[in-house]
């Protein structure tokens, strides 16, 4: 059912939901009506909002994560430092650690393990060992 009311110079045109008997699915969602008269607002009454489900499961990124350029024996991460150019202008840029993939001999487990580490904490197990470094880092070498 519609009702037109004047207020002044503007006209309003207000629709107000049947009673469903045998209505089609299409008009229950129907909220707004557009229109190509100007200077009429076409606006509609809705008593029932349709509830809002909740979301089944939380948002998973479709990117898996990135490894980190950290050194898991040392904890060197990356230093922030300045880029001078011959006219002294600095420009911030990051030194990287350098961290290589590299498969070493686990003599308590007697099997080589693939680990991602500084060539700092390569030369620091050549010296002490590697199942001494591992412990005093806190790597359970058994999960890798």
């Amino acid at each position: 059912m519609a009702t037109l009311a004047t207020l002044g110079s503007t006209s309003v045109l207000r629709f107000h939901k049947p009673e469903l008997s045998k209505a089609k699915a299409s008009s229950k969602s129907l909220g707004f009506v557009t229109s190509q008269l100007s200077g009429i607002k076409i606006s509609c009454n809705i008593l029932e909002v349709a509830p809002v489900k909740p979301i089944s499961s939380p948002f998973t990124p479709a990117l898996q994560p990135v490894a980190r350029r950290i050194c898991p024996f040392t904890g060197k991460k990356a230093n922030r430092a300045n880029k001078v150019s011959f006219s002294n202008h600095k420009t911030k840029k990051l030194q990287f650690v350098n961290l290589q993939y590299k498969k070493l001999w686990w003599e308590a487990g007697k099997r080589y393990v693939k680990l991602r580490l500084s060539t700092k904490a390569l030369k620091t197990i050549e010296k002490n060992g590697l199942d001494a470094v591992a412990k005093k880092a806190g790597i359970d070498l058994s999960k890798e």
